[in-house]
């Protein structure tokens, strides 16, 4: 007889996802959904999905789920976690939504010190509208709207939104993390499910940027995708944590 060595956690439903063959969203959901369900808090827990790729995240957690619009997770998360602090409450967001029109909301989070969890997946691109250039988009990195590649002189640097977080007093926890490799993975639930706890214990504001893939925008396949970020986006955005107040103590 068979002895099963992997099973599929509760906290994610049956629902085929939508995402892109090679796109990271799966990966990053599933380490979301076992810190959940490891550390007993499947009863108690509040999404808060973005406007981008992961618009169907409500589809895809078992759990009661809030759509914000576009950019407003923060804010929606905030009114959430206030108005019932018991509650384990999370945002999920893609660059564009978060570090685009969401930063005001993101960043006034972070002062503030509010008690959630936020999940940045930064794939250096916008993804569901097609490819345009994100605050995270690489220099010389070709887009849409950068056909000749990201010139700063004309479009700014890429933003490294985890370390203007760190900035703030409010942040307690803050880490870059990336699922291009086994290795990696294996970190980035470490940081989640630390995330989680954290909030748990009564801090905010915690934030976990995992560096992600979008092969479809990219134009490159789904085995180059997991090359090209480690060859491209961990040199800029070196993974590892920003701040964590509670290793200070």
């Amino acid at each position: 007889m068979s002895k099963a060595i992997f099973t599929k956690t509760k906290m994610l439903t049956d629902t085929p996802t939508h995402y892109c063959p090679g796109c990271a969203h799966g990966i990053v959901h599933r380490l979301i959904a076992e810190s959940i369900e490891e550390l007993g808090l499947s009863h108690k827990t509040v999404g808060v999905a973005p406007v981008g790729c992961a618009v169907f995240a409500y589809r895809y957690f078992n759990c009661d789920m809030q759509l914000a619009c576009h950019g407003r997770a923060p804010a929606v998360a905030t009114g959430v976690k206030r108005s019932r602090p018991d509650t384990l409450v999370f945002t999920y967001q893609g660059d564009g939504d978060l570090a685009s029109i969401g930063n005001a909301e993101i960043n006034s989070a972070a002062a503030r010190g509010e008690k959630i969890c936020v999940f940045l997946i930064n794939n250096a691109i916008y993804g569901m509208t097609g490819g345009q250039m994100a605050p995270t988009t690489l220099i010389g990195q070709i887009s849409t709207t950068s056909p000749n590649g990201r010139n700063p002189e004309v479009n700014g640097y890429p933003m490294r939104v985890s370390e203007m977080l760190a900035t703030h007093e409010g942040a307690y926890y803050v880490e870059r993390v990336a699922v291009n490799n086994t290795r990696n993975i294996l970190g980035a639930k470490k940081a989640i499910k630390k995330a989680f706890e954290y909030q748990q214990n009564g801090h905010g504001l915690n934030f976990i940027e995992v560096l992600s893939t979008c092969p479809t925008n990219w134009g490159v396949s789904a085995t180059e995708a997991m090359t090209w970020m480690e060859e491209n986006m961990l040199p800029y955005y070196q993974l590892g944590v920003k701040k964590d107040k509670e290793a200070r103590q």
